[in-house]
């Protein structure tokens, strides 16, 4: 016999005392090769510590290829280690459910304390699970679910828009993810534009519909984008004009950045949302349809630009509020509310009659109510924004029955 193998069964006598006395002192180090190959299988070769998630196949610094993973202890192989091991039978220190996948640093601060200090079994043991839950989800979406994430700012007032690939990938789990590895941006960077400037709407309008044409209707037209997830954060009349490019490519998403928590993910419940309709009293002056879903909108904002015989329809909710959007079930209930309304006004008014738009709501509301707009079927629109500095709503894009 050689001396390996000698050594391998005197290792395997100890386990085997070990498990029948309870005298961890004895029992080998030794991971079987199943349980690391699970091991690293169910972390998908990422660091377990929370918030860590560092690649452990890879240099950090070099990018080399280098396995840096070092398996953890939740209990501790030595009695006086960190956690102790009064909580696990020996012939269990060196299974799976006791162990992590972790990096150099991570696993020398889980382990600087015998008592575990911070971190304790009961933590460690629910980080564990978490992060494989969550390779479970990522892993096991259907690889036809793949959704180009499309980005589109615009700065708003005086502040830029804050959008990130990241926050968006994040959304779209566990229904979808990226397609790619970075956004289509449509936007443009570090604009020194703002709504304040009386070339801001044209310019906007005509590097929006350019950036558009360019990066998405053309990759869809050839197949190479097939879903689309839209992020975006601009002035609420691009949104709309964002929405109305989007007639012919049916099969996307729009998501709303929530303020409580800040986040552009859905939230799992949301209470449904019940969408009012005012109508005028009158139809013989200019027709406005305000979308006052944000905040409440009174008639002087708009007789203010349309004159005082204005015909003002008003679309509202019993508390109009910036979070009001919390589901796609709620995007969903203001198409259905707003599609048969629009023939409404326009039987009301004349197809050839513009209609002049207020929106005041969600960002995702603005994108939607661009979407369901078909330019040979409604009227033009003349979208008005809110510009503080200006006094009020001035008129910011038009949309003949050609857009």
């Amino acid at each position: 016999m050689t001396p390996s193998s000698l050594k391998a069964k005197r290792l395997t006598r100890k386990v085997a005392a070990a498990s029948t006395n309870g005298d961890i002192s004895e029992v080998t180090r030794s991971i079987r090769p199943e349980v690391t190959a699970m091991l690293w299988g169910r972390a998908a070769g990422r660091c377990e510590f929370w918030g860590c998630n560092t690649p452990l196949w890879k240099s950090a610094v070099t990018q080399e290829k280098v396995n840096r993973a070092q398996r953890a202890h939740i209990y501790a192989f030595s009695g006086k280690g960190p956690r102790g091991h009064k909580s696990i039978s020996a012939a269990a220190l060196n299974n799976f459910d006791n162990l992590m996948l972790v990096c150099h640093g991570c696993h020398r601060k889980v382990d600087q304390h015998a008592d575990g200090g911070r971190y304790p079994a009961s933590l460690l043991q629910q980080w564990k699970v978490a992060h494989e839950r969550r390779i479970e989800i990522v892993t096991g979406i259907d690889a036809t679910k793949k959704s180009t994430v499309v980005l589109y700012g615009a700065n708003v007032g005086d502040h830029k828009s804050p959008l990130q690939f990241m926050d968006a990938a994040q959304a779209l789990f566990p229904r979808l993810h990226p397609a790619d590895d970075r956004a289509i941006q449509l936007g443009t960077i570090n604009s020194s534009f703002t709504d304040k400037s009386p070339t801001f709407w044209a310019l906007e309008a005509e590097n929006l519909r350019t950036h558009f044409e360019r990066r998405v209707r053309e990759r869809a037209a050839s197949g190479e984008v097939d879903h689309i997830s839209i992020f975006a954060i601009a002035p609420q009349p691009l949104l709309i004009l964002l929405g109305s490019l989007m007639i012919d490519i049916t099969n996307a998403e729009v998501f709303q950045r929530h303020r409580e928590p800040q986040t552009w993910s859905w939230p799992d419940r949301a209470r449904a949302v019940k969408f009012t309709l005012e109508e005028p009293k009158s139809f013989t002056g200019k027709p406005a349809l305000v979308l006052a879903l944000s905040a409440a909108v009174t008639d002087d904002r708009i007789t203010d630009v349309l004159g005082q015989d204005a015909s003002i329809w008003r679309v509202t909710v019993p508390n109009p509020n910036t979070d009001l959007i919390k589901s796609r079930t709620h995007l969903s209930s203001f198409r259905s509310f707003i599609r048969p309304l629009l023939d409404r006004i326009k039987e009301r008014h004349g197809q050839t009659t513009p209609l002049h738009l207020f929106p005041v709501a969600g960002v995702s509301i603005a994108v939607e109510m661009g979407r369901v707009r078909m330019p040979k079927a409604h009227m033009p629109w003349q979208i008005y924004d809110q510009v503080n500095a200006l006094g009020g709503f001035v008129p910011a894009i038009s949309l003949s029955s050609q857009d």
